[in-house]
């Protein structure tokens, strides 16, 4: 699959969700578990297309259910985020990818997040990870 998050060759399609700004309890220092902090997160879904392979199959049933739906991602990702204070941003990432596999479709996820008050010079800093299935 190599890292592709969209292919016809590899009857995949991209799902993704671009610059979520959540609240979140993060943080191993004393002033990260006072209170929660603004992170950023995106996802990006590399998802089982079986008409990417047909186009004659490309637009299939116009139904919500054939599709991994980004608002169930979404609401999965405030879940996560709001479920408690999680000690490193690789913990949370890593969580986030876990249940973006358990929808059998998805072949391969990315994670971003970011902490967005961090540094008074930079406006973000965090971590990637990118999970495959099998």
């Amino acid at each position: 699959m190599n890292g592709h998050y969209a292919s016809a060759e590899a009857g995949l399609r991209h799902v993704f969700l671009r610059g979520m700004v959540l609240p979140a309890r993060i943080g191993v220092h004393p002033h990260e578990q006072r209170g929660a902090q603004r992170v950023r997160i995106n996802v990006d879904l590399a998802v089982a297309d079986p008409g990417a392979l047909d186009a004659a199959q490309a637009v299939g049933a116009d139904e919500l259910a054939r599709v991994v739906d980004y608002q169930a991602v979404a609401a999965r990702v405030r879940a996560i985020v709001a479920a408690g204070h999680v000690r490193l941003a690789e913990t949370l990432a890593e969580r986030i990818a876990v249940a973006c596999l358990e929808d059998n479709r998805v072949r391969l996820v990315r994670v971003t997040l970011e902490k967005l008050e961090v540094f008074a010079d930079a406006a973000s800093a965090g971590v990637a990870v990118e999970r495959r299935r099998g």
